[in-house]
């Protein structure tokens, strides 16, 4: 019985953040998005986030300002992190120490990744070793290499049958961190982001995995050195 209180307890828990960040981003963005799916497996906090774009987003879309799209979200993102933090804080009840967030505007779809203070949960330290883990952690060192540097450090686990992370440490070169003590962080990563999407093709992923992947993202904590890509895949198919 109790793994059934404790189980339906996090469902809650999941359902009220989904419910939070659909509404603070229907609120500044003036359109949300048609689902919003977490999933809490301490340390870690995913966001999915579907169908989101709004009809300005569009038009600006069609007339081939991605760039304009983009720099808005960013703008936005970093106003309402501090929101999201705060608010996944008082549903944990853990700090949050690290925060990622990345687009497909492709897809419409988005993501946000969260670390807290929290250690390794029993369930996701089972999930850390999974089939073909460590091919796909030399493509994902390859892909490193050819953008930027083979990381010190890699780590990744499926936290859920559906989400799949991936995080590096010590992967910027000399070059990058005099960048971003210039002021060029935002040039930096928009930049890597496409380089490392273009490198790290979906149907690689799904030949190593033996699974479909729907959505690959990625971003950067520049500070920490570190970085985090995350994958949403369909099992069942």
């Amino acid at each position: 019985m109790l793994w059934v209180i404790v189980f339906m307890d996090m469902k809650k828990k999941q359902i009220e953040l989904a419910g939070f960040i659909g509404k603070l981003l229907r609120d500044n963005f003036g359109k949300g998005p048609e689902s919003v799916f977490t999933t809490i497996s301490p340390p870690f906090i995913f966001v999915s986030i579907q169908n989101f774009i709004s009809p300005v987003e569009e038009a600006l879309l069609k007339q081939d300002e991605l760039n304009t799209v983009q720099n808005t979200r960013e703008i936005l993102m970093q106003t309402l992190a501090g929101e999201i933090r705060a608010y996944m804080k008082i549903i944990t009840g853990m700090e949050i120490e690290e925060f990622y967030y990345d687009w497909n505007l492709n897809n419409k779809s988005g993501a946000i990744t969260a670390v807290t203070n929290g250690s390794l949960s029993g369930q996701q330290a089972a999930m850390s070793d999974y089939p073909h883990q460590e091919e796909l952690h030399r493509k994902v060192v390859e892909i490193s290499h050819e953008v930027q540097k083979v990381p010190e450090k890699i780590f990744s686990c499926r936290i859920s049958d559906r989400v799949l992370l991936i995080i590096r440490e010590g992967i910027l070169v000399r070059i990058e961190k005099e960048l971003i003590k210039q002021g060029y962080s935002k040039i930096l990563k928009t930049t890597k982001r496409v380089l490392e999407k273009s490198y790290l093709h979906n149907n690689e992923v799904e030949q190593i995995l033996g699974v479909k992947v729907e959505d690959i993202f990625v971003d950067w904590d520049f500070t920490r050195d570190k970085s985090v890509f995350a994958l949403t895949l369909r099992p069942d198919q």
